[in-house]
């Protein structure tokens, strides 16, 4: 409300300052040209064609526009001013007082209470008591402490877990992965990135028995007795061979298979439209 009452005195003092600076320009216009009159001055076919000087228009530095984009910000939901000034933390990754943020992103946290009381509740961001900062789920700053993390998490940990750490950390879990001591694994699941440690401190050395234990292993020849075995030892199947087996059928049964179409033979009862061509027709 205050806004719009702004914008409403600054249109009225656009207006009277246009109305003054036009006057003022007409009575120097005036003026100029009683001037002209008292003074004596032979007259010259070039001095009466010229055409009257307009007054110069005035131009102001219209912050109009900027005035309602800020009115526009400053009235949106609350989840939208809270969404701009968590994206403002993220880039930046400043910690701001409410005056700051109103500065950089118009967002009023002062004077609004639910903008604030959101920004100090939301798990993104933290509030020291003076400033707003964004808080990521791991606070990391750099490569040798997102490994250590990572190390931390045998079992993986999710790369969208760490994708807000600080801004590089994309790129360094690349090169972590290059430098071979993680590995970027897919979930089945959930399609998603999973970072696993890969510790050369802990070697790992299969005993040959083990392994020719493990490769003679006879697998079942169906599919759906290695699904099954792999669900008694708390396994998820990757196949769902039961599932695709009766599709099949389904589609089968209600694709029916359409009847051949005899072949027309020529015989002599046909009646022959070629008659012109007899050689056509030499064997009936």
């Amino acid at each position: 409300m205050a806004l719009q009452e702004q914008l409403d005195k600054f249109k009225k003092q656009q207006e009277k300052c246009q109305s003054t600076l036009t006057s003022i320009a007409a009575k120097a216009g005036s003026s100029k040209t009683a001037a002209s009159r008292s003074t004596p001055v032979a007259a010259s076919p070039l001095a009466n064609a010229r055409t009257p000087v307009s007054a110069p228009t005035v131009k102001f530095s219209n912050d109009t526009e900027r005035l309602q984009h800020i009115n526009n910000i400053r009235k949106a939901p609350v989840g939208a001013q809270i969404k701009r000034v968590i994206d403002l933390l993220l880039e930046t990754r400043q910690a701001f007082t409410p005056e700051q943020i109103n500065e950089a992103c118009y967002v009023d946290a002062k004077a609004n209470k639910a903008v604030f009381d959101s920004l100090r509740n939301n798990p993104k961001v933290h509030y020291d008591g003076k400033r707003f900062s964004y808080k990521s789920k791991h606070d990391l700053k750099d490569k040798n402490q997102l490994l250590i993390l990572i190390r931390k998490f045998p079992e993986g940990i999710a790369v969208i877990d760490l994708k807000d750490a600080y801004p590089s950390v994309m790129e360094d879990l690349q090169a972590l992965k290059t430098a071979g001591h993680i590995w970027l694994l897919s979930n089945f699941d959930s399609q998603e990135d999973v970072a696993y440690p890969n510790d050369p401190r802990v070697p790992i050395k299969v005993d040959d028995e083990l392994k020719h234990l493990f490769r003679s292993i006879e697998l079942p020849r169906d599919m759906l007795d290695i699904e099954k075995d792999l669900q008694k030892n708390g396994m998820k199947p990757a196949t769902n061979t039961a599932k695709r087996r009766a599709a099949a059928q389904v589609q089968g049964i209600s694709s029916k298979t359409k009847p051949k179409k005899k072949k027309h033979e020529i015989s002599k009862k046909t009646k022959l439209t070629n008659s012109h061509l007899p050689e056509l027709f030499q064997n009936l």
